[in-house]
């Protein structure tokens, strides 16, 4: 039925026009079906559907349904181990965690014992007798030493891991360094050094021991307490105080000038301590203007003068 219509239309076209169709196009010509009726397409419709053959010229319905991409995953040996590693970095992150309950509930109890211990030293500046106040403050240092012990005996579960753990008693190191070195210059005039610091919370440096920078900064807590300490004793009527403490921090403050610390936080409490000596300077220097002390400037004075 088809070429014998088609047959007909080529015999039409031959005699409207004489030149005849060249056999190169007549394959391009559509095959009508039994209804011969021509139909009016609708560019309406047209425009607004859009087939995959009319998009995709070069692919039928029948490719886009064989195209796929193949997808990650499904590999059981990969997700296998990509479990197993993570299963180990959770049983980590729990020892982790435990450990550091453990060393938080030791570390409260040391903060707790510091508070006392700076409770007792403040009755120093209300004019307390030194030797009463020192010997009740000394009361906890024993405690301060079993609390180190046992935070000594749990790191021993994982070892190699101080530093990791160092900054959960880090402050509280600080603060108890304050206060011992604060006693031991009430009782002696002198500084507490690093290896006595270490006997009296019973630290080994080469286990559990004091890091330098927290001694450090707990010698620079310590002296923010010396210009209060200096006006209450003058207050008493202690006028030879003030020099004491004078030469006192100017050693100190001259030692600390041999460090090349960086720009942290021992460097700010470093910058802090020569204001304590300033106004401790400035104490002494209206105690020698009224009268109430007599004898020349003291080393450290005339040291501080010709810096000046």
């Amino acid at each position: 039925m088809n070429s014998a219509f088609r047959n007909v239309h080529i015999t039409a076209s031959r005699l409207i026009n004489p030149k005849p169709f060249s056999s190169s196009i007549l394959h391009f010509l559509p095959l009508c079906s039994g209804d011969a009726s021509p139909r009016r397409s609708n560019p309406l419709r047209h425009r607004n559907s859009v087939s995959p053959s009319s998009s995709f010229p070069f692919c039928s319905t029948s490719s886009f349904s064989s195209f796929y991409i193949p997808m990650a995953g499904g590999d059981g040996q990969v997700s296998h181990s990509l479990e197993k590693q993570f299963e180990s970095f959770r049983v980590q992150l729990e020892e982790s965690a435990a450990l550091r309950e453990q060393i938080r509930a030791v570390v409260m109890e040391i903060e707790s014992a510091t508070r006392l211990i700076q409770a007792n030293l403040l009755l120093v500046h209300q004019s307390r007798p030194i030797p009463e106040v020192i010997e009740k403050a000394k009361e906890k240092i024993v405690d301060l030493k079993q609390y180190y012990g046992r935070l000594a005996e749990i790191l021993e579960e994982c070892p190699g891991q101080y530093y990791r753990y160092h900054g959960d008693w880090r402050s509280e190191t600080q603060a108890v360094v304050s206060q011992l070195a604060f006693m031991h210059w009430l009782e002696t005039g002198t500084l507490l050094v690093h290896t006595e610091a270490e006997e009296k919370l019973g630290l080994n440096s080469l286990e559990f021991g004091l890091e330098t920078e927290d001694y450090l900064t707990g010698i620079c807590f310590m002296s923010n307490d010396l210009p209060r300490y200096v006006v209450n004793r003058v207050t008493a009527g202690d006028y030879d105080c003030p020099r004491k403490v004078m030469n006192f921090l100017t050693d100190l403050h001259a030692a600390f000038r041999m460090l090349n610390l960086r720009n942290d936080f021992l460097r700010k409490k470093f910058d802090s301590m020569k204001y304590d000596l300033r106004r401790v300077e400035e104490v002494y220097y209206d105690v020698k203007i009224r009268g109430l002390i007599s004898g020349g400037d003291p080393p450290g004075v005339q040291a501080v003068q010709g810096q000046s």
